[in-house]
């Protein structure tokens, strides 16, 4: 018997990975970086990352810097925002926010790292995902909002010394 989901490509694999967009002001900023550090520390997540901070235009002023934004972030699947670009560009931030809003491409926005500070509550009404500083959770916003895979993962949480019966006694 011939299953027609065995000829299919996986959702996601090397051939086909996420393409994902973080906001940057054509530079890499500590949270820029480390989205992708999260990213790459989750095995079998496959990512291609089409902002390209490095492509800052040489001429042509604020309308070539959108258009260049607007390149960039048509061709990913999610769009991630991160804070510390918010803080030092706000305007530019909610451009990028307009232009995913306009190509219906989903945005996740990532707690300020630390803590110490809060989210622009205009950007978190905006966003479909507002997430903490984790892998799992990112790489879960970006598959279910990229392509609607629910990852549906539990925590399993160990303690030692008990198991589903209870405490286990040394005997």
């Amino acid at each position: 018997m011939h299953s027609y989901l065995n000829d299919r490509e996986p959702a996601v694999s090397e051939s086909n990975p996420f393409r994902v967009f973080v906001t940057h002001a054509f530079e890499e900023t500590d949270d820029y970086l480390r989205v992708f550090e999260f990213l790459e520390s989750v095995e079998r997540f496959f990512y291609l990352n089409v902002s390209k901070p490095e492509n800052m235009p040489e001429q042509g002023g604020l309308e070539a810097l959108k258009d260049e934004l607007i390149q960039q972030i048509k061709q990913s699947e999610a769009v991630i925002i991160v804070a510390d670009v918010y803080e030092r560009q706000p305007d530019l931030v909610n451009y990028m926010m307009d232009v995913a809003d306009a190509n219906s491409i989903s945005m996740i926005a990532v707690k300020p790292f630390g803590g110490m500070s809060e989210t622009a509550p205009q950007v978190v009404e905006r966003v479909k995902a507002h997430i903490e500083w984790n892998d799992r959770e990112l790489v879960d916003s970006i598959k279910l909002l990229a392509r609607g895979e629910d990852t549906a993962r539990w925590e399993v949480v160990d303690f030692p010394g008990w198991n589903a019966d209870g405490e286990i006694k040394d005997e």
